[in-house]
């Protein structure tokens, strides 16, 4: 296999999921991150992973929040291809519509958390992933301080790539560049 898209071309069969409808979206690909560290662990006891330098600069962001009474936890950090697609896989098989899915989760190997510099944020008693996250005080907190950390809102409302609004959703860019076909692990459809 000589592409990232030949990679993931089976998977996407599998799933339903065309290769037209990835290049009509003009999804970027990215690889799986592989130099990993767990920099939080969740109340039911789950790991969350980032790459080195998001973990250092999403561990100062917190620390820096905190200082200022802001609270924030992971939800969300490093997702597989494979676990990506066991995510679409099994809301497909609760009766929901590809197309729906997917402006709810990227297709596996278009999503920012394979790269390990994609946190999901939750805060206090909010439920998480859900677009009402813009309203707490770690929203606007963010909204002013993340990008001094290297983090920034992938996809606010409206976005080119058809998502939902993800306000808990920010990713790590170590150049401080958000544009999100910049990042170095993002390939292109030949």
């Amino acid at each position: 296999m000589n592409s990232l898209a030949d990679r993931y071309r089976d998977t996407w069969r599998r799933l339903g999921i065309s290769r037209q409808s990835i290049l009509e979206r003009n999804l970027p690909l990215f690889e799986e991150a592989r130099d990993l560290r767990v920099v939080e662990v969740g109340s039911n006891g789950q790991a969350f992973r980032l790459t080195p330098a998001a973990a250092d600069a999403w561990t100062a962001m917190k620390a820096a929040a905190g200082e200022e009474g802001i609270e924030m936890h992971l939800v969300s950090a490093y997702r597989s291809v494979d676990r990506q697609a066991g995510l679409i896989r099994r809301k497909l098989d609760a009766g929901r519509s590809l197309d729906a899915i997917l402006e709810v989760l990227a297709p596996p190997g278009c999503s920012e958390h394979h790269t390990g510099r994609a946190v999901d944020i939750g805060t206090g008693d909010l439920r998480p992933l859900e677009p009402d996250f813009d309203r707490a005080p770690a929203f606007a907190w963010l909204g002013v301080h993340a990008h001094r950390f290297g983090f920034g809102l992938s996809f606010p409302r409206g976005n080119a790539f058809g998502y939902v609004y993800e306000p808990w959703h920010w990713c790590f860019s170590e150049t401080g560049d958000r544009s999100f076909r910049d990042f170095e692990s993002t390939a292109r459809f030949p």
